[in-house]
């Protein structure tokens, strides 16, 4: 099991710069990520100004740019793996460029799917412009993503990012359909999350290793790193919407019931609760539901379930990642695991 070491801790072994085995990723990726916001609304040059401002209401600046930033993590380590070479190429950057925009787009989307209210702690772009314009915006950020992606010339990467929109698309199904069987329920869980999720991280690492590697090999630990991690972060991100208050999450709380999801913690808690099962059937649409399913969730193991089910995703994406030669980037990438398993929001 994994144990919580404090925060506190987590901090001041990260700031120790000469202790390579404890790089912080967000410190070493900075550089590489440097005017990345910038450089996407290059991207979304337009003339008209309200489609404009829809674009640029993300690309503010104050994200994580956590997929970027493993992005360019990545590259660098299959760089060094390869030829010991220290840089980032463009193209590589790039493809950071490339999944941030996509899955920025694939939010707008989303929100739109979901009447989602609030993202990251500012009012939707559905809530001001309305669904129609969020459409739109959303679309005309993938197009530019495109455009970037064509740029790059290379059609192994073209198709290799290409299969990550299909995946969100195929991901937004099926989180529309369930299933009776509690068996087959999980396994669709897991599907939808890879596509939603992890697809886009574990493409986008596929993508760098290609550009800076020549080795199968290589694409494959690069794919499975991502993979892994991808679906650990959801799988947390799914915890903290049963665990974590509205305000430090950026988005209302109990967020999945109201919409008719069930995700692991209530996958997990249903088996101590099988009451639960006709809930999940009509995906919480009887007065009550949600409040009768939360409290469920909060009785059962479900939260510590499906912790410990995306901590074994986060060793199985240690164990990929430790198969490339040692370099920081390499042990920023092992790091980064731990600190999907301990954010809060």
């Amino acid at each position: 099991r994994f144990h919580h070491t404090s925060r506190s801790h987590l901090c001041s072994c990260s700031k120790t710069v000469s202790d390579e085995k404890y790089r912080d990723p967000f410190q070493l990726g900075r550089k590489d990520l440097k005017n990345l916001y910038e450089d996407i609304k290059k991207e979304l040059l337009v003339s008209a100004a309200e489609l404009k401002e829809m674009c640029d209401y993300y690309f503010d600046g104050k994200g994580k740019a956590f997929r970027p930033m493993i992005v360019v993590l990545m590259a660098r380590a299959c760089n060094i793996h390869h030829n010991n070479s220290k840089e980032v190429q463009a193209s590589q950057r790039s493809v950071a460029i490339i999944a941030e925009m996509i899955h920025t787009a694939s939010l707008v989307h989303d929100d739109v799917i979901d009447d989602a209210n609030s993202r990251r702690g500012k009012r939707t772009l559905n809530q001001i412009w309305g669904e129609r314009k969020a459409v739109l915006a959303g679309d005309f950020i993938l197009s530019a993503a495109s455009v970037a992606l064509a740029r790059i010339g290379n059609t192994t990467i073209i198709s290799v990012l290409t299969q990550v929109i299909e995946d969100l698309v195929r991901g937004e199904f099926l989180q529309l359909g369930s299933k009776e069987n509690e068996n087959e329920r999980f396994a669709h869980y897991l599907e939808k999350t890879f596509k939603k999720t992890a697809s886009l991280i574990a493409n986008s690492c596929k993508a760098v290793s290609i550009l800076g590697c020549p080795d199968p090999k290589v694409h494959e630990i690069a794919y499975q790193y991502g993979k892994n991690v991808g679906i650990a972060f959801q799988l947390i991100d799914d915890v903290l919407d049963f665990t974590s208050c509205a305000d430090h999450l950026g988005k209302p709380t109990a967020a999945d019931l109201k919409l008719g999801l069930a995700t692991g913690p209530v996958l997990f808690a249903c088996r101590q609760f099988p009451e639960m099962n006709a809930m999940i059937m009509r995906r919480f649409s009887k007065p009550g539901d949600v409040e009768r399913a939360r409290k469920y969730v909060l009785q059962s193991d479900g939260v510590q379930q499906t912790t410990y089910l995306a901590q074994r995703y986060c060793h199985a994406a240690t164990r990929e990642i430790r198969k490339l030669r040692p370099s920081p980037e390499r042990e920023a990438l092992v790091h980064l695991t731990e600190m999907v398993l301990m954010r809060d929001k």
